[in-house]
Order: structure tokens, then sequence, then C-alpha cells
């Protein structure tokens, strides 16, 4: 189960810096990039078995610290980089606890096994006419 943001939201430290991209003179004076730091690691919310699960689903994005950075500079309005910052959060935390299907083994249908064996002896006839006579 997936805790909610708001429960997180005492734990997660929010930074801002300035942003490059469009905005011209503007970008150079205010702060508008977004960054959020999550530590998994030492987080009081998070049970032993979700911080295992993030561990594991998140290896790529987690710091050696266990800390998870998320960060946003595409908006030119430090308000609607906060917001989106948090939505990627969201977004990183659902994908994670979400419970993967089981495959089902399906088979070949009659079909499509007829095709295959169709298309081997096409291709066989075809070798066939290229050899020399005998």
């Amino acid at each position: 189960m997936k805790p909610t943001l708001s429960k997180l939201k005492s734990e997660i430290q929010i930074a801002t810096t300035r942003s490059g991209g469009p905005g011209g003179q503007h970008v150079n004076k205010v702060e508008t990039k977004v960054i959020l730091r999550f530590n998994v690691k030492q987080s009081v919310i998070l049970t032993e078995h979700q911080k295992a699960t993030l561990k594991e689903k998140l290896s790529a994005k987690l710091t050696k610290d266990g800390e998870l950075i998320v960060s946003t500079d595409s908006a030119r309005s430090q308000v609607k980089n906060k917001e989106l910052a948090f939505k990627k959060l969201d977004r990183i935390l659902t994908k994670a606890f979400a419970k993967e299907k089981k495959r089902k083994p399906t088979k070949p249908t009659k079909a499509s096994k007829k095709k295959r064996l169709d298309s081997k002896k096409k291709q066989g006839e075809k070798k066939k006419w290229r050899q020399k006579p005998i």
C-alpha cells in the first residue's frame, strides 16, 4: 500500500535554485527550479517492507544515502514547478508500489501454427528451386 503525499510532506525537503531555459533575464534573478529530496532510509512514516520495496524498485533513482531526488524546472513559476515536482514524486511512488500482474502463459493458435508451417514450406520451395539440377 502506497503512503499518501500529505503524510510524507513532513519528511520531504524542498529546495529552490536558479533555472536555465526560456525566460531571458528573468531566469538569472529568480529561483524557479524546485528540487524535492525524500530520504527513504531515514523515513519514520514508511514501514520496513515499504522501504525495501522502494530500495528494490527505485534503486537506479536513489542516491548512495538512500535519497530520492526529484527536480523540475519546466515552468517559469516556482509555485507551478512545486506542483509539478510533487505530481512527479507521486507518479514515481505510485509506480513503485503498483503490483505487477502475473503473466498468463498462452499457446499459439491453430491459425498461427498453420501460417508458420506454410511460410517454412514456401521458404523451402524457394531454396529448392535455387539448387542445380542433378
